[in-house]
């Protein structure tokens, strides 16, 4: 019997996206502003979410509804002296006999959304892991628990981080942009066509959306062969609406059920 997909590699697997990108042949630049993160911390960079949101989703694994998840922005507080965001990705389900309760927090530079510190604890079925990253873009290393400092990008992110990133990233129909910041360099680079505008209707409303397809390169659902899709609202929140990705053995997708705190 097929071991089901642990339900975070459709969303964690969003991550290596992340880069300080730009259209191919363009060089985009910041379209969103966020006066009130720039009072409380100098000068941060413009950014469409703020402290209080949470986004909620349903998880579907094919029609079959297996788990809810969450984004969080908790609060803006202090790594090693830098203001950061520190924001949480939660996701819980599954089906009988094969559970899943997952948490992702991110810590990222308010100025130059660079992660720093990156958690993980993953509980899966019989499977159990819990992992811990400093990141020092200064020095251009890592490192997790107590193993030894090992190279990393610049400008670096994480899963979560990078969920956070590309809503900052203008996005026009018809361009591809392309990225380099994953923390672990071997998925990079990665690439983001934007596909088209288009309507959609979710447990939590009916959105205008722009269509994005990610790839990187690793395995995994956004892989080069892979047919993944992201909507992301065309609006100045930039929310993730719906996420939909077609396996071999079926298709697991994500719809916004609810959002409160937003800009």
């Amino acid at each position: 019997m097929m071991r089901t997909p642990p339900l975070l590699v459709a969303l964690g697997l969003l991550a290596p996206l992340a880069d300080r990108a730009a259209p191919l042949g363009a060089q985009p630049a910041l379209a969103l502003q966020d006066a009130a993160a720039r009072t409380a911390t100098g000068n941060a960079t413009p950014v469409p979410f703020q402290v209080g949101e949470r986004l909620e989703y349903e998880v579907r694994f094919g029609a079959l509804k297996v788990g809810n998840g969450s984004m969080e922005v908790k609060e803006i507080t202090e790594v090693r002296g830098r203001p950061v965001w520190h924001t949480a990705f939660t996701i819980k389900g599954g089906i009988p006999l094969y559970r899943v309760n997952d948490l992702y927090e991110s810590w990222f530079d308010v100025n130059t959304l660079n992660s720093l510190r990156y958690h993980q604890d993953v509980d899966e079925g019989n499977y159990e892991r819990k992992r811990r990253y400093e990141i020092f873009p200064e020095r251009g290393v890592l490192r997790e628990g107590d193993r030894p400092e090992e190279p990393t990008v610049t400008n670096p992110l994480d899963e979560g981080s990078f969920l956070y990133f590309v809503r900052t990233v203008p996005l026009e129909v018809g361009k591809t942009y392309e990225f380099s910041r994953y923390f672990k360099a071997q998925g990079n680079p990665v690439r983001i066509r934007v596909l088209r505008r288009e309507t959609v209707t979710v447990p939590g409303g009916t959105f205008k959306t722009v269509v994005l397809q990610p790839t990187f390169q690793t395995k995994g659902i956004f892989s080069q062969n892979g047919k993944a899709e992201v909507w992301i609202s065309d609006d100045d929140r930039r929310m993730v609406v719906q996420m939909k990705s077609k396996l071999s053995f079926g298709s697991l997708n994500l719809y916004l059920k609810g959002a409160r705190g937003t800009k």
